[in-house]
């Protein structure tokens, strides 16, 4: 073979390697195997990106997470996992923006609408404050509710002050704290070794999927409905940032294209269904709702004023225009609701 054909020769085979050069990505999903999130809104995405990349692009979801729920971004910083999800409070002090849809009664009982509104905030007043990773998404589940586990409802602030109450980490357990209630605050994951014991006597910051799902119904006796939530949590997808560069930039682009608000969505919506699951077993469960009165509501609403408060600091802070950011997340959510 001549110099020249065995020059061709292989530039023949390097270009049929790149070719058919495929990048498989490790999505890790901390929740259970069998949630939703595991097993339809994440697949669900990978089916999604190798259909846009033809295949160029593929990904698999391990059968158990690779890290606690807290020590996602590190697994991704490191290259344990190419991707992953994760509570925007675990992102500590130097990312801000996304707590803008976790701030005190800004929630609405629509996760897909407010996932669609904290993405297009993210947009325009944060869209770099994620910077070890490549930020892929970001969406919000259901809101949390307030629930009794004695015969009597909250209705209150003195009802609450006097419970012993699990409540999420966070903003609810600090306004509960400054509300003087006995405060146990854990994961959500952990909330029924504490709630079957017994060892307190209501709840707050579960959505009704989470009470259902952590099999909390036999043990909850009423919720108080608030005419607009007090809480919902939000949450972030991201990629290892040296796995994204080996991406083409047309397969990049193509892969944000499913991802960004369509993936938000697509994590909103199927919390909506859930939550609907959640609140139609309350009747079978003998779980009583009680509509809260509007002076309990405006109560709660100016005890816990001192979060956003703290918070519009906080992100002001890092360089976010703080109430702007607060004010174009809440006209989303009321731009799309009437």
């Amino acid at each position: 073979m001549t110099l020249k054909l065995a020059l061709v020769a292989s530039a023949l085979v390097v270009a049929g390697s790149a070719a058919t050069a495929k990048t498989r990505l490790l999505v890790n999903c901390f929740w259970p195997s069998s949630h939703f999130a595991c097993s339809e809104v994440l697949p669900n995405w990978i089916d999604e990106v190798e259909r846009v990349t033809e295949g160029r692009v593929t990904g698999i979801i391990p059968p158990k997470s690779v890290a606690p729920p807290p020590e996602q971004l590190a697994a991704v910083e490191k290259g344990i996992a190419d991707v992953s999800v994760m509570f925007n409070g675990f992102f500590g002090d130097g990312v801000q923006g996304p707590r803008v849809a976790m701030q005190p009664f800004v929630a609405i009982r629509g996760a897909e609408t407010m996932s669609r509104a904290l993405w297009a905030t993210n947009r325009k007043y944060f869209p770099d404050e994620v910077s070890t990773v490549h930020l892929l998404s970001q969406f919000v589940i259901s809101p949390g509710e307030l629930y009794s586990q004695t015969d009597t409802p909250i209705t209150t602030l003195e009802d609450l002050a006097n419970r012993k109450m699990w409540v999420l980490p966070g903003p609810l357990a600090a306004i509960t704290k400054e509300l003087g209630t006995g405060v146990v605050a854990t994961p959500a994951v952990k909330s029924n070794e504490i709630i079957s014991r017994g060892v307190v006597d209501g709840h707050l910051g579960l959505d009704p999927q989470a009470v259902e799902a952590f099999q909390l119904l036999p043990y909850t006796k009423s919720t108080t409905r608030l005419s607009q939530p007090i809480y919902a949590t939000s949450f972030s997808v991201f990629a290892n940032s040296d796995k994204w560069a080996e991406i083409s930039p047309e397969d990049q682009q193509a892969i944000m294209s499913v991802s960004g608000d369509v993936l938000g969505a697509a994590f909103g919506k199927r919390w909506d269904e859930a939550a609907a699951q959640g609140e139609a077993a309350y009747e079978g469960a003998g779980l009583q709702v009680i509509m809260a009165d509007p002076a309990f509501e405006q109560a709660l609403m100016e005890a816990s004023a001192f979060v956003t408060e703290g918070w519009l600091k906080a992100a002001g802070d890092t360089g976010i225009d703080a109430q702007a950011a607060l004010d174009f997340y809440r006209s989303q959510l009321d731009g799309a609701m009437n």
